[in-house]
């Protein structure tokens, strides 16, 4: 499920990603849709993401992730040039090539909270704004905390 460019500022808002010291991801992607990620009977999370002809943007841009886990991405250039997918995962990232008109499927773990950056490396894709970002909502798990003084939340 994605958002429509009129829906976005309500659900960055809704999603706590639009105010300073919160998540500045509201404002460093200011263009594309927020899309959530649907999780199948098999626990692992499921999304496609395209790359928008002649706009050097994915759709969406930013993926929501409920929580930490396995996560299929079905990659889809409907763009005349060619472009590639750059995703983290646990310990390493992945890279998939995808020449014009082309998908593929991905699959990654991200199991703690965060925000996690992918892209288009090839060319000067970055530069000219083939990024997005995959939040994965949730809170650290409790044997991962550090033990330090209780920090203000927002």
């Amino acid at each position: 499920m994605t958002s429509t460019a009129p829906e976005r500022s309500t659900a960055l808002s809704e999603l706590g990603l639009d105010g300073q010291n919160q998540a500045t991801i509201g404002r460093l992607l200011a263009t594309g849709n927020i899309g959530h990620a649907e999780e199948g009977d098999d626990g692992r999370m499921r999304a496609r993401i395209r790359i928008v002809p002649d706009q050097l943007i994915w759709d969406p841009s930013v993926l929501v992730l409920p929580h930490g886990g396995h996560l299929d991405i079905e990659f889809v250039n409907d763009d005349q040039n060619t472009h590639c997918a750059l995703v983290p995962s646990n310990g390493d990232s992945k890279w998939m090539w995808l020449p014009n008109y082309s998908r593929g499927t991905m699959s990654v773990t991200l199991d703690g909270p965060g925000y996690y950056w992918f892209s288009s490396n090839i060319g000067n894709d970055e530069g000219r704004g083939l990024i997005g970002a995959i939040v994965v909502r949730g809170d650290v798990p409790e044997s991962a905390r550090l033990d330090r003084p209780q920090q203000p939340r927002p």
